[in-house]
């Protein structure tokens, strides 16, 4: 394993370091480890790991209180100290649940993180937000722990289906505007080698958007500031998971949907320049998200839903927006403004 970069994230620092697939499960002689996943990805684990497994429902299913129960039960029952190691290697979802049950297993044991999409690539498994969805609400319930080290091993990203890949791309696409004009231009121009996934390229994307996240996180690692302009499009995005019950959008389906939102937001504001705009736009058209949502999705139904964002201060919800590439800010606009944008993207 090569060791890319470290993060000073508070009292913790995570190690990212890129891994082939034969290296993922190395270096844990004489520890105890729990390995958890999903069902997706535990029926592609090598037969002769000997590690004991917690297997997850895929997905959002399996971001509820339930799984932590069963991760810390798992860890109880084997009689695992605080020396032992919460092993997570799934999606997004794997690795926010394990390093959540790992940040309160005998108030905190190590956790080490194998992101499997692309999503949890250049997202989840960096920056110490851990947690699980509550009444129907994102992310509602967590902790802010690091993971000891983040192995990233590229070659899982060729087995995605296409729409699961697709959703990764999509905050590919947000870190780049949060701060590297050289990717978006990759993203603008290497628009069919991405889509064939040629490794090389998709190792550069996944490293250069990880750089844009550690450069944030390690300047405020609690959100006190700037880590929320990572909540680029989340506002949106993440009302638009809720109300469809997280089963019909991918979370980058919902983001990018969301981008289009902030834009527009933005650009009511008299905020974003109009030609970057534009610029966003096209790409988000050029990987094929879609430009507005249907089947019956309530307005009012969002903007409630948006009322429960984290960011929200005094009741008011905030949104993340930008003026240009790398140029980004927290407005909290009225809610009239809110219902005529969502209004606008909802068929």
């Amino acid at each position: 394993m090569d060791v890319l970069f470290s993060v000073r994230l508070g009292e913790f620092t995570t190690t990212v370091v890129r891994s082939s697939l034969d290296e993922v499960f190395s270096g844990f002689e004489d520890r105890d480890v729990l390995l958890v996943t999903d069902e997706h990805v535990g029926a592609l684990l090598p037969p002769t790991l000997r590690y004991p497994q917690v297997i997850l429902p895929p997905g959002e299913q399996g971001k509820r209180w339930g799984s932590v129960e069963r991760i810390l039960g798992e860890g109880f029952s084997r009689g695992f100290g605080r020396d032992a190691v919460f092993l997570g290697v799934g999606g997004g979802a794997v690795t926010d649940v394990t390093a959540f049950a790992a940040s309160l297993y005998m108030r905190g044991i190590e956790v080490v993180l194998v992101p499997t999409t692309l999503l949890a690539m250049v997202d989840a498994a960096l920056g110490g937000k851990t947690g699980i969805d509550f009444l129907s609400y994102k992310n509602m319930v967590g902790t802010f722990y690091p993971a000891r080290e983040v192995r990233l091993a590229v070659p899982f990203v060729a087995s995605l289906p296409e729409r699961e890949y697709r959703s990764g791309l999509a905050e590919v696409i947000k870190s780049a505007m949060l701060g590297d004009e050289d990717l978006l231009r990759v993203l603008e121009r290497e628009r069919e080698r991405i889509l064939l996934r040629e490794k090389a390229l998709v190792q550069e994307m996944v490293e250069r958007a990880l750089r844009v996240k550690a450069e944030v996180v390690e300047s405020d690692f609690r959100e006190g500031g700037r880590r929320a302009f990572l909540n680029l499009g989340h506002t949106f995005g993440h009302a638009l998971e809720s109300v469809t019950g997280f089963s019909r959008f991918t979370h980058g389906e919902a983001v990018a949907w969301g981008i289009r939102c902030a834009l527009e937001l933005g650009s009511r504001l008299g905020l974003t320049d109009a030609a970057y705009a534009e610029r966003i736009t096209a790409l988000l058209d050029a990987y094929g998200y879609p430009s507005t949502v249907d089947g019956g999705i309530s307005p009012p139904a969002l903007l409630e839903a948006m009322r429960m964002d984290k960011k929200k201060q005094r009741g008011k919800i905030r949104c993340v927006v930008q003026r240009r590439m790398g140029d980004t800010l927290l407005v909290d606009p009225e809610e009239a403004v809110l219902t005529e944008i969502v209004k606008r993207f909802v068929e």
